[in-house]
C-alpha cells in the first residue's frame, strides 16, 4: 500500500511540476498576493506509533497531569524527526520559491515547529527515553557541506514521511515548480502529522502532550487548506 501511495504521490508531483513549469512558461512569473489562512501560533506535533522498549512504558509512581503511557513517549519519539524534516523543508524555500507567500508559510512552520522539538526532546529526557538522534547526512549535489538529515530511510513508515530521493528532487527545484512540490509534499507531511497526534489524543494519558497535539490538529489542518489555496493559484485551478 506505502509503495501504491508513494507513486501515486510522485506521479502527481510529476504532474504538478510540469503543469506548474508550462503556466511559467506561457504566462510568465507572477505571485499572488493571497494573504493565505493559517497562523502558526500553537504547538503542531504529532506521535509515532511505537515507543522504544524499555522508555517509559508507564510512569511508575506518578500520578495526576505528570503521568505519562508509553504512547505518550512514542508521540515524542516520533514527532521530533517528523518536525525535523518539516524544517528542512521549509528552509528550503528562502532561495528556492518564487512566491511570498510560500516563503511566508515556510518561515511561520520553521518558527513554530522549531521550538516544539526542544519542548518534547524536555519530555523524553526527563522520562528517560532516548531521544532521536538526527538523520545522518548526505553530501547535497554540488554543495560544499552537507544538508542535515538528508537520509530518511530510517523514518520511511512514519506517516506523512519524505523519503531521500522526494528531498533530493525538492533540493533540486527552483521557482514555480519547487513551490507546487514544496505544498504539495508538505501538505502529505501534514495529513501524516495529523494522523499522528489524533492517535496521542486518544491514547496518550500525559496532559501536555495530549494538548500539543490537539494543537497540532487545529493548526496543520489550517494550513492544509491554505496550502491546497495556494496550489490552486499556482496551477491556474482557482
Amino acid at each position: 500500500m506505502n509503495s501504491i501511495r508513494t507513486l501515486t504521490r510522485r506521479t502527481a508531483l510529476v504532474a504538478a511540476t510540469a503543469t506548474a513549469a508550462f503556466l511559467l512558461a506561457a504566462c510568465g512569473g507572477g505571485n499572488g498576493d493571497d494573504s493565505g489562512g493559517g497562523a502558526h501560533q500553537g504547538p503542531h506535533g504529532s506521535a509515532s506509533a511505537s515507543a522504544d522498549a524499555g522508555a517509559g512504558s508507564s510512569s511508575g509512581n506518578e500520578t495526576g497531569e505528570k503521568a505519562h503511557n508509553s504512547q505518550d513517549v512514542a508521540f515524542a519519539q516520533g514527532m521530533i524527526p517528523h518536525h525535523r524534516q518539516a524544517l528542512e523543508m521549509a528552509r528550503l524555500a528562502a532561495d528556492r520559491s518564487a512566491s511570498a507567500e510560500v516563503e511566508d508559510l515556510a518561515a511561520r512552520i520553521e518558527k513554530a515547529q522549531d521550538p516544539e522539538i526542544t519542548t518534547m526532546t524536555g519530555w523524553l529526557t526527563a522520562w528517560g527515553g532516548e531521544v532521536p538522534e538526527p538523520a545522518a547526512s548526505n553530501a547535497s549535489a554540488g554543495a560544499t557541506e552537507p544538508m542535515p538529515g538528508m537520509d530518511h530511510s530510517g523514518h520511511a513508515g512514519m506517516p506523512g514521511m519524505m523519503d531521500g530521493q522526494d528531498m533530493a528532487e525538492l533540493e533540486k527545484a527552483s521557482g514555480r515548480a519547487f513551490d507546487t512540490m514544496f505544498l504539495t509534499m508538505m501538505v502529505e507531511h501534514h495529513e501524516g502529522a495529523v494522523e499522528m497526534a489524533g492517535t496521542e489524543k486518544a491514547q496518550g494519558r500525559y496532559a501536555p502532550a495530549k494538548a500539543l497535539a490537539d494543537d497540532i490538529v487545529t493548526a496543520q489542518n489550517a494550513e492544509i487548506t491554505e496550502m491546497n489555496k495556494l496550489l490552486g493559484k499556482l496551477l491556474g485551478t482557482k
